[in-house]
């Protein structure tokens, strides 16, 4: 689920500072609503692309993240009022980061052709980056912020939020002796974790708030942030039921207009990976 890049960390502030700047300019502010579903495409047993966007419109769900400009994808997106996060492929990276013609041509090619009348929103690019998980000691790492800072920096400056894939389940299962299955579902009955005055009851939200501590350490105390991906497996893994996964889905649902302890009340936008069960994925 997770996406880690081979280029080097200048050469990936390059590709992304050259996109998010040929990009923000041009994309609408859209407003905040909560559920957005992944469409990932590894897949041979997929429904056609127009098929996928009349799920999604049949079932209410008004944002999608795409890992790829897939061209029928965004053909079959014109016109649906859905909002979008569009992935630029690990492979492209590279290319973006060395040709600044190569990346306008990338926008003009994959999002310019398609707006107005497909509404992105995002554009998901770029390495993820863990800090601890206390919130008030959480920081991140040394290594990583010669390339992040700058990235914070845009951002902030431009309005624009972090995008971060957050997963309690591979939090519980490479602790599961300090990290209770309830704690990770969202059925623990109280708070398990302080963290000075504040306290956790799910783990879900002392991930998201130690991302937040740490951007407020890196120059970015009022920075938003989308969860861009967040699930539970059903099967192939320790705890992956069907009935765990489903738990975890309903009780994200129905806790993202909640908050957080260091955010409450303000609303996560979430993306739930995923739509579909793609057969031809690899990890």
């Amino acid at each position: 689920m997770a996406l880690f890049y081979s280029i080097s960390d200048k050469q990936f502030l390059v590709a992304i500072l050259l996109l998010l700047g040929l990009l923000v300019p041009s994309l609408e502010t859209i407003g905040a609503q909560s559920i957005g579903m992944c469409n990932g495409l590894d897949g041979n047993n997929l429904p056609t692309p127009q098929e996928v966007i009349d799920l999604y419109r049949s079932n209410g769900i008004g944002r999608m993240r795409l890992y790829n400009p897939n061209s029928a994808t965004l053909q079959a997106l014109r016109g649906s009022n859905i909002e979008l996060i569009l992935g630029v492929p690990n492979l492209d990276l590279q290319a973006l980061a060395n040709d600044a013609s190569a990346a306008t041509q990338w926008v003009q090619t994959n999002i310019r052709n398609y707006s107005p009348d497909v509404r992105f929103k995002y554009i998901a690019v770029g390495n993820e980056v863990d800090p601890t998980t206390v919130a008030h000691l959480s920081a991140f790492r040394d290594d990583v912020r010669s390339f992040i800072d700058p990235i914070i920096s845009f951002l902030v400056n431009n309005g624009s939020p972090l995008l971060v894939n957050v997963y309690p389940y591979f939090s519980y299962i490479g602790n599961p002796h300090d990290i209770s299955l309830e704690y990770a579902l969202f059925t623990a009955p109280g708070v398990v974790v302080s963290d000075g005055n504040l306290g956790y009851c799910n783990l879900f939200d002392a991930l998201l708030d130690a991302q937040y501590a740490a951007l407020g350490r890196a120059g970015g105390p009022n920075l938003e942030i989308v969860v861009s991906e967040s699930g539970w497996p059903s099967e192939g893994g320790n705890a992956a039921t069907l009935d765990n996964a489903g738990t975890y889905y309903r009780n994200l649902i129905n806790h993202v207009s909640e908050g957080t302890p260091r955010r409450p009340r303000s609303t996560i936008e979430t993306y739930l990976f995923a739509m579909f069960d793609q057969n031809l994925k690899i990890g």
